[in-house]
């Protein structure tokens, strides 16, 4: 080899960036003619959003095919706002991983709803399908939720749904589910087979006439029971149609035709709503079975004062708000609970206003007698005289009444009671 040849092989040794690479091995710390040092990008549907890995977002894009290209790494889906009509088991199988699925406000009906479209998403703990077709989802499939064990909110409102469109199978597996909405189908009675882990059943605005004990055993965890604006009438909530539910803490009525309040409440009940029924009387042990009432709203309802018995409300020891507006009450009740701190009374045929109704009532930081008929001389000396915790100023009178001298207002120690002449 001439020495011209070995300085040329020195020179080009010399430009090396490293030792020479070994036949057979890569040079894994550099990329390729064309590649990037970054890592590749997550696969994501078109015109989706993909946040995280695990999810993918095709909220509102007017999808009328379920996607296509979902990673099989997504726990949270949401196709909600979109037109889609029918959901594809082989799609959805892919996603065994899946634990949020939304598919709110889309066309799917009952007939795009296959039986086995959940089969594979044993992970589910929540699942969104309301608002979906106009209301047109009048079933769920026999078994289409019996392998969703973790899941723990299921969102079922403003659809059709019968009580022929569920089944005593259709929860009975879902044995963490806590939260159940049903409302606004058209339900006539209590789904059947709920599951002990329930916590709060929302039923409100369908046409259930009756409630049965036999419906409940099952939900005997239930703390939250929401009813309201249904069909229920005299015979709605017959005895003991609720004892099943011993730690029931709210019962929500509003808008029903009942008329009186429901005998054996469960006893550890703490809110009972039930305004805008028929309700027009309260005998001495109507609440007695309920000691541990703070709250309670009869609001709107046809309570006339000669039919509220003066021992009504002396069991509710416990009892922090009353709500008495919008009925026929001529006089305040008798015998209030001392630890009163909100007492509603507005929108009433209020007369007179005497100091032994309120008497004790020194927590009461709110009172409301808007729109009754006082007068300045229907209100007696000394009512004033034990309500020093009143913090919340409301009207006491504003119907059309002389206007009274100074003599005659309220004793400047009730600075917080606004009177509107």
């Amino acid at each position: 080899m001439g020495r011209p040849t070995q300085w040329l092989s020195l020179l080009l040794l010399l430009l090396l960036p490293g030792p020479l690479p070994v036949a057979g091995m890569e040079a894994a710390a550099f990329p390729h003619l064309g590649e990037s040092s970054q890592p590749p990008p997550r696969a994501c549907p078109p015109r989706c959003s993909c946040p995280r890995v695990d999810t993918v977002d095709c909220d509102g894009l007017d999808l009328r095919v379920f996607p296509d290209n979902i990673t099989r790494a997504a726990q949270h889906l949401s196709l909600q706002n979109n037109q889609l009509q029918e959901l594809p088991y082989n799609e959805l199988s892919r996603l065994s991983g899946l634990r949020t699925l939304n598919l709110h406000n889309n066309l799917i009906s009952s007939e795009g709803l296959p039986d086995e479209a959940f089969e594979s998403l044993t992970q589910l703990q929540h699942i969104y399908v309301a608002h979906n077709k106009n209301n047109l989802i009048s079933k769920v499939p026999r078994g289409a939720l019996s392998r969703q064990t973790q899941l723990r909110e299921l969102y079922l409102q403003h659809n059709q749904l019968t009580d022929s469109g569920l089944d005593a199978t259709t929860f009975s597996k879902l044995h963490s589910l806590e939260y159940l909405d049903l409302s606004h189908n058209q339900l006539t009675t209590v789904p059947a087979g709920l599951p002990r882990t329930l916590a709060i059943l929302h039923l409100g605005r369908n046409r259930i006439q009756q409630v049965e004990a036999a419906r409940l055993h099952g939900a005997r965890g239930l703390r939250y029971l929401l009813l309201q604006h249904n069909q229920l009438g005299s015979s709605g909530l017959p005895a003991g149609a609720l004892r099943p539910l011993r730690g029931l803490h709210t019962l929500h009525l509003y808008g029903n035709g009942l008329d009186r309040v429901p005998p054996a409440l469960p006893r550890r009940l703490r809110a009972l709503v039930l305004p805008h029924n028929h309700v027009a009387a309260l005998g001495a042990r109507d609440l007695a079975a309920t000691p541990g009432l703070t709250e309670l709203n009869l609001a709107y309802n046809r309570l006339a004062s000669a039919r509220v018995h003066h021992r009504a409300f002396r069991r509710l020891r416990a009892l922090r708000s009353l709500d008495l507006a919008g009925n026929q009450l001529t006089r305040l009740p008798m015998g209030l609970p001392t630890g009163l701190r909100t007492l509603q009374l507005q929108r009433n045929q209020l007369r007179m206003l005497e100091p032994e109704p309120l008497a004790g009532l020194d927590q009461l930081r709110e009172l409301s007698l808007a729109h009754n008929r006082l007068r300045v001389g229907d209100i007696g000396p000394g009512t004033w005289h034990e309500l020093q915790a009143l913090q919340v100023r409301h009207r006491l009178v504003n119907h059309t009444v002389p206007r009274a001298p100074p003599s005659l207002c309220l004793p400047c120690h009730v600075p917080n009671i606004l009177v509107s002449w």
